[in-house]
């Protein structure tokens, strides 16, 4: 077993954990030594861990236990623009196989031929993509669940309830979900390492397949389309309800008039 498939694992089998942490992490100035890559960040953590830091938030860490995660997560929090309360994890095993085809059998780990720092990079590249995924997979369901009851009653009475308030309430919070799942993460595109190691890109797609990164994608651009639709829908009808209370003022003011003037007609005949 060379140096590369020893390091940065201490054994035959490891975890890899990604964590979800923020909305932005600065990975200026962490730039070190024992870089591994820029794009990415990766370096060696400890004696046997590796560290992969993506700028959209999320962490990546192979071959640390449970206290040396929490001490590195707790290392970056000045690095975080707003942290998460609650963060999103996933989680993976990998087992070094030099004599195995690199494969990920199911519900099995995934087998590498080496652990070298590219291979494990792409590993941290689709682990990334799965957990932001998934936060944004779980924010589009609460939004689709909070517009619902509006959509069931449009659909049975052809009327909706609340307020102006609630309206933009929910016009809000479909945006904002639009906002952050369109942002800085670009699923389909290609990790930077593939461009300088080509020969990797069928370990990649077996784990694109693997984490069902390009499906679970597509899924959720329909879902936002469909959020869209609806912040538009609930616009228009805050529209409507506008127009409809512009019109019946003017129509009062109209009758108003009239009645004045009917009035001062009649005075002005009696005397």
């Amino acid at each position: 077993m060379n140096q590369a498939s020893k390091s940065p694992l201490g054994g035959d089998r490891t975890t890899a954990r990604a964590f979800f942490v923020s909305d932005r992490l600065n990975t200026s100035g962490l730039e070190r030594g024992d870089v591994l890559a820029t794009t990415p960040l990766a370096f060696r953590v400890n004696a046997n861990g590796t560290a992969i830091l993506f700028r959209y938030g999320v962490v990546v860490l192979i071959g640390l236990n449970a206290l040396e995660e929490e001490e590195f997560l707790g290392s970056l929090q000045s690095r975080l623009t707003r942290p998460f309360a609650r963060r999103d994890e996933e989680i993976a095993t990998i087992e070094l196989a030099p004599d195995r085809e690199e494969q990920i059998p199911p519900g099995g780990p995934i087998c590498l031929q080496s652990l070298a720092p590219e291979r494990l990079i792409l590993i941290g590249e689709a682990l990334a993509k799965s957990v932001v995924l998934a936060r944004h997979e779980r924010e589009v369901a609460s939004v689709f669940d909070m517009t619902e009851p509006f959509a069931r009653e449009l659909a049975q009475s052809g009327r909706m309830r609340g307020g102006r308030g609630a309206i933009l309430k929910q016009i809000g919070n479909a945006l904002s979900v639009r906002h952050r799942v369109s942002g800085p993460v670009e699923v389909s595109e290609k990790p930077d390492i593939l461009w300088d190691k080509p020969q990797l890109e069928r370990l990649y797609a077996r784990l694109e397949d693997e984490y069902e990164l390009k499906e679970r994608a597509e899924s959720l651009n329909r879902k936002l389309a469909v959020i869209a639709e609806t912040a538009q829908v609930l616009t228009d009808i805050i529209d409507t309800r506008r127009s409809l209370r512009l019109e019946l003022i003017i129509v009062f003011l109209i009758l108003f008039e009239v009645l004045i003037t009917v009035y001062q007609l009649a005075i002005s005949r009696h005397g």
